[in-house]
């Protein structure tokens, strides 16, 4: 029988090699860090630093970039099990350009097809997305053949049961069109209880980008916990309680990055505490913040300690 586990995440894995050299581009970086990275990967790892048992569904390369994506997510306290090998497709590796405050250019080499598009539905253990207390996808996730399928059939036997999260996770450039985004998450919607997406993502996903409306068609569709990332005006968060929001929280930042993704694992460590929705935002804010002020993406995800220290004397929690 499978362990039951706080969160199941699945989707994108990958290496990001970031520049040690900052207000450059890559034309005349000399020198460059290797860390784990991926959007669903990020909160895993961000989740087990509160130390929840996570595990990712994914899939790399048979190449040493593999190697050492299941020793890092090991080191991280994340479970590989559910890690697969995809002879045929390298890992994928992404570059960045870091340009504080608010500049951070991607550039993904993920050709022909990065493993973790390569998902099928033997891939996965379906008793283990069934009995986690939280299951996260991603929108990436429906951008390919056949991790469409398979991300929809995990989806599907998961059944909307206890908190089932999308990630909108809009990247243009791994979709022909917005359209064709938006039909996808769509059908992702319908089975899901909470999305989580800043405003271009929910452009995406439900055909508009003000806040409160976004957060209605999201609630329309069925979603018991709408987020809504407003960047400079802070969160939107709309649950049958109703309405909270919640200010940015102040940092210099060095590499923005990353802080998405350690929002998500906060917004779940948050999830299972049970707390309520205005407190887990201002704890996923500030989490964010704290990576947003750090170089790389996984190195950077805080303990529950330093968020706390972040916190201090903010109301609320």
């Amino acid at each position: 029988m499978t362990a039951q586990f706080d969160l199941v995440t699945m989707g994108r894995i990958g290496v990001d090699i970031y520049p040690l050299q900052t207000g450059v581009g890559l034309e005349d970086v000399t020198s460059f860090g290797k860390y784990l990275g991926g959007t669903a990967t990020n909160v895993a790892v961000a989740a087990a630093r509160y130390g929840r048992r996570s595990a990712v569904v994914t899939k790399t390369g048979a190449d040493p970039f593999g190697r050492f994506i299941h020793r890092a997510l090991r080191e991280y306290g994340v479970d590989d099990r559910f890690v697969g090998t995809s002879e045929h497709l390298p890992t994928p590796v992404t570059f960045c350009e870091i340009f504080p405050p608010d500049d951070f250019p991607l550039y993904f080499y993920r050709f022909p097809q990065a493993p973790d598009l390569d998902l099928r539905e033997e891939d996965i253990d379906f008793d283990a997305v069934r009995e986690a207390k939280i299951f996260w996808v991603t929108g990436t996730g429906f951008s390919e053949e056949p991790s469409r399928s398979a991300t929809l059939a995990a989806l599907e036997a998961r059944g909307r049961r206890g908190i089932t999260v999308l990630d909108l996770d809009y990247r243009p450039m791994f979709w022909e069109s917005r359209e064709h985004a938006r039909e996808w998450v769509g059908k992702a919607l319908d089975h899901v209880t909470v999305a989580v997406g800043n405003l271009d993502e929910c452009l995406t996903a439900v055909g508009t980008d003000r806040p409160r409306e976004a957060a209605k068609a999201l609630r329309d569709r069925g979603i018991s916990l709408a987020v809504v990332k407003q960047g400079p005006e802070g969160v939107l968060a709309v649950d049958d309680s109703g309405e909270v929001v919640v200010p940015p929280a102040p940092v210099e930042v060095v590499n923005g990055l990353g802080a998405g993704d350690a929002f998500g694992g906060a917004l779940c460590h948050g999830l299972l505490s049970g707390w309520d929705t205005e407190r887990i935002m201002r704890f996923a804010n500030a989490a964010g913040a704290h990576v947003a002020g750090e170089l790389a993406c996984s190195d950077a995800m805080p303990t529950e300690e330093q968020v706390l220290r972040r916190l201090e004397g903010t109301q609320g929690v």
